[in-house]
C-alpha cells in the first residue's frame, strides 16, 4: 500500500510574495525536512491564475494579484521544487478536483494507505484539499501535518485544524504557527 504526501501551494507568492507571511516563511525548512524524510510518493499542487484574475469571482473577493501563471510568484519555492518528482498539479481554485479524481483512480489499481497534506494556506487550500480528498477517498487515512502548515492568521490556522479534526482528518504535529 502506498503513502502519498501532497504539498499544497508552496509558492513564492504565498511564502514571501504578494500574500506571504512570516509564518509561511517559517515553515519552509520544516516542509523541506518532511520532503527529504518522507518515504512514499510526493505530489505538489500549484495555485494557478491567469492575467484576468481580478475579473474572477475569487479576484473580486481577494483583489490581490497572485500566482499568475509563469510569474515568479507562481513558481514553487526554489528550496522545494528540486524535491518534486513529478509535475505539479495546477489548480484554478482552492481544492483540486483533478487531484481527487487522479488519486481515486490510482487507489483502485494500487491501494493508498494514507495521504498526508502540508503547505499553504491551512485555512483555505489545505482544508479544501483535505476535505475534497476525504470525499473522494472516504476509507483512506487523510492526515494534515500542522507543523508544516501556515494559515492566513494564527487563529484561522487553528480554526481550520479543528474543523478538519471534526471531519475525521488526523492532525499531526504542533497545532500552532
Amino acid at each position: 500500500m502506498q503513502k502519498i504526501l501532497v504539498v499544497v501551494d508552496m509558492q513564492n507568492d504565498f511564502i514571501d510574495g504578494a500574500l506571504g507571511t512570516k509564518e509561511a516563511e517559517s515553515i519552509v525548512p520544516k516542509v523541506k525536512q518532511k520532503l527529504e524524510s518522507f518515504e512514499g510518493r510526493v505530489m505538489f499542487t500549484r495555485d494557478t491564475h491567469e492575467k484576468d484574475y481580478l475579473q474572477t469571482q475569487e479576484g473580486k473577493k481577494l483583489p490581490v494579484e497572485h500566482c499568475i501563471r509563469e510569474t515568479k510568484g507562481w513558481q514553487i519555492s526554489p528550496e522545494l521544487i528540486e524535491l518534486c518528482g513529478e509535475a505539479p498539479i495546477d489548480k484554478v481554485t482552492f481544492g483540486s478536483v483533478e487531484l481527487g479524481e487522479q488519486l481515486r483512480k490510482e487507489n483502485k489499481e494500487n491501494p493508498i494507505q494514507s495521504i498526508t497534506l502540508i503547505g499553504l494556506c491551512t485555512d483555505i487550500c489545505v482544508i479544501s484539499n483535505a476535505l475534497l480528498l476525504k470525499a473522494f477517498l472516504p476509507e483512506v487515512q487523510i492526515i494534515v501535518d500542522a507543523s508544516c502548515c501556515a494559515g492566513v492568521t494564527k487563529e484561522s490556522h487553528e480554526t481550520a485544524l479543528s474543523a478538519m479534526k471534526m471531519c475525521q482528518i488526523e492532525i499531526e504535529g504542533e497545532m500552532q504557527q
